[in-house]
């Protein structure tokens, strides 16, 4: 579904990804790890036409997306939750979900796709008519998640959701992830968490210094001996 190929960007004579190379097939969920700095955000803002790329190539079903403007990107099927979730606070949880259905293709949809969203997320439905900037950290990442939901992604682009979370919540996120990708959407996610992330994830890669140094099923990951020391602790 997503074939990233020799990609390089940075932040202006500041290059921070050298040459990158990974893939996503559909109806995988699929992480990219690495320490803070490693390059993990600035891949999915490359990805998602936030950040110019000035080398390599972005193809999403076989499409060049490369330095294309973001509403196209999203136009294309790919919707990226951020981190820190950037919710209008002084806009109801409504109001919230639906300008994630902003993308042309999901505006004829809009009311199945907020009934769906509001079936996964019953806690967002209880709140539907407060403003988002008073709910909780966990109910606002729900909210976040149910308004990347609405643009009808193909391709599910998390950054760090479980940030700032309470133990129990985390463990709600990545369940609420996986019960993403039971309705037919791909994931690719950038956790903070590794050993939950790649035990939930189907393929992961390991990002240092800008390239990928490991890549394999997140069982192997969790059993590499480079993995369990650099980010297990073991």
């Amino acid at each position: 579904m997503l074939k990233v190929s020799n990609l390089t960007s940075g932040y202006g004579k500041s290059q921070v990804l050298n040459g990158l190379n990974f893939e996503v097939n559909a109806g995988e969920i699929v992480t990219l790890i690495g320490a803070n700095g490693a390059g993990k955000t600035t891949t999915l803002k490359t990805l998602c036409g936030v950040i110019a790329a000035t080398q390599g190539k972005v193809e999403f079903e076989g499409q060049d997306l490369t330095n294309r403007e973001p509403y196209d990107i999203v136009d294309a099927g790919i919707t990226m939750i951020p981190e820190g979730r950037q919710l209008f606070p002084h806009f109801t949880v409504r109001d919230n979900l639906l300008m994630g259905s902003y993308k042309r293709a999901a505006r004829p949809i809009v009311e199945r796709k907020l009934d769906e969203v509001l079936r996964i997320f019953p806690r967002v439905k209880e709140r539907l008519n407060q403003y988002a900037g008073s709910l909780s950290g966990g109910e606002q990442q729900m909210v976040a998640i149910a308004r990347g939901m609405m643009a009808d992604p193909k391709l599910l682009v998390f950054d760090e959701p479980s940030l700032g979370l309470s133990p129990l919540l985390v463990q709600q996120m990545f369940d609420i992830i996986r019960d993403v990708t039971s309705h037919g959407v791909t994931v690719l996610l950038v956790e903070q968490n590794v050993f939950r992330t790649l035990r939930l994830a189907d393929r992961g890669y390991v990002l240092e210094n800008g390239a990928i140094v490991r890549t394999g099923t997140g069982a192997e990951l969790l059993s590499d001996p480079h993995v369990k020391k650099a980010y297990l602790g073991h």
